[in-house]
């Protein structure tokens, strides 16, 4: 069986290259029928906090990426790193090393100085017939894996093709702290070990881990998993995604409005592709997606395109759901929403016109709150010929069914009997009752709000 997972270190958000990751790990398990592991790497005490892994569980929720199994937490895991670190020294596949940190930096100034690669020089490592420094006394070893020093590391990698590194450029990792505590790579490698990872899709930051691990897992006589390391997401400028491009965290984009299909599927096309399909469910991603189709080469994120898709998925989405998405936003803005004008029935109208859930709410509130229009912008669009109608369509609506089509017809009988043209009155009902000269069809507008709410409103025009 298929078997995936997604391993993040909680030591920030989940930001949109680990959600990529989780996507397509996620799905590749969910084509195949297989499972995927959520497995949090908490082992850097020092930066993880649970502030971070409750950010990496929202974003995943959010997203709907749902774990078959996990989450597994590394720091609950310690007694089992440590029976197997136990079995890798007595099987000679690891040795204690009492380099100190200061022996070590010397170490590598010189072989800097000598213009050698900086690396381990093996004064600790076992070797027929060789004898070892004497222990010094009060210094705790670190635990070193004994690496190989002949013949090449390879991989078919699933999206870089064929990779080989020779063993003799590797020098011998520590898997162990001087406290005892394990390091990353040796964790991950017991972990994929013993969830029967068979499939690793991680991004390429992680290629020069690869060889390392697939040493220890070999040592150890467990099953290499396959591996599929993805090219990094530039920004819209084409340097390499970081802070500085905005929003990069996943819930970033729930607070700026964004759908979380939407979010999907543009995450989705960032480094692969069904042939010129754009717009995708997850269910046809699923059963679409497989690993022969990412591109090696990196991906470029692109705000517009996304916008587009977002745009796309609120036009599509059910009104009610947008309200209970809207709402939220509106009420932590202190605004209170009420039956009149329904709220659905604002966002039915708005809908089409807007990019984000923020937007949606922009064009809700001024529904509900106590309105001043702008002086300016009233005088702008408020001609004194426009006055009369304007006083004319004010008595009519006392009288008049409410609903667009009895509205409509007597905006066209005021503007008639003054000689106008639409927007000379259609302008300022806008201005006077939304506080902005751009809105969807004016009688639509007008019949949403309570009657008695346009009256006041309109009295604002003296």
């Amino acid at each position: 069986m298929i078997r995936t997972r997604f391993a993040p270190s909680p030591t920030g958000f989940l930001h949109i290259g680990g959600a990529r990751t989780a996507l397509f790990s996620w799905a590749f398990a969910r084509h195949h029928g297989g499972r995927f592991i959520l497995r949090i790497e908490d082992t850097d005490v020092a930066r993880s906090t649970p502030a971070a892994v409750q950010a990496i569980l929202d974003g995943m929720e959010w997203l709907g990426l749902a774990h078959d199994e996990g989450p597994f937490y590394q720091m609950q895991r310690m007694d089992r790193y440590k029976a197997v670190l136990r079995q890798m020294l007595a099987d000679g596949h690891a040795y204690p090393c009492y380099t100190t940190q200061e022996e070590l930096d010397r170490m590598r100034e010189e072989q800097r100085a000598q213009g050698l690669k900086p690396r381990y020089d093996g004064t600790w490592r076992p070797e027929p017939g060789k004898t070892l420094p004497t222990p010094p006394v009060g210094v705790q070893p670190v635990i070193r894996f004994r690496n190989p020093t002949d013949g090449v590391v390879a991989w078919d990698d699933l999206v870089k093709g064929r990779i080989e590194i020779a063993n003799a450029e590797l020098d011998d990792l520590i898997i162990a702290r001087q406290d005892g505590t394990p390091t990353y790579n040796f964790c991950v490698v017991v972990d994929d070990w013993d969830m029967k990872i068979t499939h690793v899709i991680r991004g390429d930051d992680h290629v020069n881990n690869t060889p390392r691990q697939i040493n220890i897992l070999q040592a150890l006589g467990a099953e290499v998993p396959l591996y599929a390391h993805l090219s990094m997401i530039l920004g819209d400028d084409g340097q390499k995604l970081s802070k500085r491009h905005g929003a990069v965290s996943v819930m970033q984009y729930h607070e700026d409005g964004y759908l979380p299909e939407a979010v999907l599927n543009y995450l989705a096309r960032l480094g692969w592709s069904h042939g010129d399909d754009e717009v995708f469910s997850m269910e046809q991603f699923c059963a679409w997606f497989d690993l022969d189709h990412i591109t090696p080469s990196a991906a470029q994120f692109n705000t517009e395109k996304l916008n587009w898709l977002n745009a796309h998925y609120i036009k599509q989405a059910d009104n009610a759901r947008l309200a209970a998405l809207v709402r939220p936003r509106l009420e932590a803005r202190g605004v209170a929403v009420t039956d009149a004008p329904s709220l659905e029935a604002i966002i039915g109208l708005y809908k089409e016109r807007i990019a984000n859930l923020n937007e949606l709410a922009d064009a809700a509130e001024v529904f509900y709150i106590e309105l001043t229009p702008n002086a300016e912008l009233l005088a702008q669009h408020l001609a004194p010929e426009a006055k009369p109608a304007l006083a004319d369509f004010i008595a009519g609506i006392e009288n008049v069914a409410w609903e667009a089509p009895a509205i409509n017809a007597l905006i066209k009988s005021c503007i008639g009997a003054h000689g106008l043209k639409m927007p000379k009155l259609a302008m300022p009902l806008r201005v006077l009752l939304t506080g902005q000269a751009q809105t969807p069809s004016v009688d639509a507008v007008v019949a949403l709000f309570p009657r008695e709410r346009v009256l006041k409103r309109l009295a604002a025009a003296g």
